[in-house]
């Protein structure tokens, strides 16, 4: 069996003028959990991110403890959702229907938490089948066939029993669990909303089966921490 490790960025700097760019923090995740696999024997073969500031950072953080680190390959197919495009389509729609719903989006736009809940009810409308014709960002269905083809090519590049390293967010990650274990439109946000930064999310696979191994792992994270005396479990 060879593995794919979905890896998620280390936090991102939420509240600033650049959110796509690792907090000092979300630097130290990624080094962290660089130096953990290398001394825990986890060499990859090879890797592959997004192209989002956030993620290529994560990955050659996490690649230069490697003995022999693999080349970072970009992938676009592998960034983040577009939040911000999905918004722009849909929440004067769901605005419209809901004025509770238009007083979250409010209060949303300082509070971390607020935001999570509306990017939650975008997010279940996007993936809807109901959803409607969107321009200016990419559908579902073509969303999730880029992050299972960039998964495939991935697989497909893997040496038999090789370990590959992705450097990806969130939802891309939810995306292609939902995709292995095959769940409903209304359950994939519940993969998405509790991935922590630089957690481990293990797909195995032989012989074109994919199966889910392990899923929004930080066991290595909350180690570090209590060795540490650090805090660095966080998922915004």
């Amino acid at each position: 069996m060879a593995s794919l490790y979905l890896i998620r960025h280390g936090q991102a700097s939420f509240g600033s003028a650049n959110y796509d760019q690792l907090s000092p923090l979300g630097q130290r995740q990624a080094d962290i959990s660089g130096q953990f696999f290398a001394e825990t024997g986890l060499h990859f073969a090879q890797a592959a991110s997004g192209d989002l500031s956030r993620q290529r950072e994560t990955g050659e953080r996490v690649l230069a403890s490697q003995p022999e680190p693999a080349t970072l390959r970009v992938d676009p197919r592998l960034n983040e959702v577009d939040n911000e495009g999905q918004i722009a389509a849909l929440l004067p729609i769901l605005c419209e229907r809901d004025s509770a719903f238009a007083d979250r989006v409010k209060a949303g736009r300082s509070d971390s938490k607020q935001y999570q809940k509306v990017i939650q009810a975008v997010f279940n409308a996007w993936v809807s089948p109901d959803c409607p014709d969107l321009s200016g960002t990419a559908s579902w269905p073509d969303y999730l066939a880029g992050v299972t083809g960039a998964l495939r090519d991935a697989m497909e590049r893997a040496a038999g029993g090789s370990d590959t390293a992705i450097f990806t967010s969130g939802g891309t990650i939810a995306t292609a669990v939902s995709w292995v274990l095959g769940v409903p439109h209304n359950q994939i946000y519940g993969f998405y909303e509790p991935v922590f930064n630089c957690s481990i999310t293990r797909l195995i696979f032989s012989r074109g089966r994919v199966s889910l191994s392990n899923f929004n792992d930080t066991a290595h994270l909350r180690l570090l921490s209590q060795q540490l005396g650090e805090a660095l479990v966080t998922y915004r």
